[in-house]
């Protein structure tokens, strides 16, 4: 197969990270979320273990999503002294800024001989397969991993067990603006290239 690899290269180099407060309100259509997520499907898996696995919130859901994670939030802080009014309040009205909110988490498999660096190797494969997705679609997002995302709490909430892991919470939403280039170190400053 041959691809236009001016346009792949494009779409790599345009991803960004585009954040809530810069997205304009709009709804995206539910249909082009699936899309976006079908492509995520498609990241490498060592062995097909396919350990990904994802919760979307959406409309009322989302406000549900806030309250759930805020209220964890504050009973693992209260619990530890490290409680944080203005974090609490931020996780009740941050989220209702995006259109989608994907919970993305990590299924391990008790059979599963695959170490698990390995799959949340995976996990984060079908991330950036998302942000491709979302940017060819001209969808504004970016992965959270603060809140609740390692309180083990938070689990229970996506159905995870132990083994399991809450990978982030992907936020999409309508972008205002096209965001601006990024500056990277040349692939000089990062390669050792050896041939003998």
């Amino acid at each position: 197969m041959v691809y236009d690899l001016s346009a792949f290269e494009s779409l790599i180099k345009n991803r960004r990270s585009i954040f809530p407060q810069d997205y304009t309100g709009e709804i995206i259509e539910d249909v082009i979320v699936k899309k976006i997520l079908e492509t995520a499907i498609w990241a490498p898996t060592h062995k097909l273990t396919q350990p990904w696995r994802f919760v979307v919130f959406t409309g009322a859901g989302i406000k549900t999503l806030a309250e759930e994670q805020a209220n964890v939030y504050k009973k693992w802080t209260l619990a530890d002294g490290t409680y944080k009014e203005e974090r609490y309040q931020n996780l009740l009205t941050k989220p209702l800024l995006s259109s989608h909110i994907i919970a993305v988490c990590m299924k391990r498999d008790e059979k599963n001989s695959v170490r698990e660096v390995e799959e949340i190797g995976a996990v984060y494969c079908a991330v950036q397969n998302i942000y491709l997705a979302a940017t060819a679609f001209g969808v504004g997002g970016y992965l959270s991993t603060g809140g609740i995302t390692y309180m083990e709490d938070a689990k229970k909430l996506f159905g995870l067990e132990k083994e399991d892991r809450l990978i982030g919470f992907f936020h999409l939403g309508v972008p205002k603006r096209t965001p601006s280039p990024l500056k990277r170190k040349s692939l000089d400053e990062v390669m050792q290239w050896v041939s003998q």
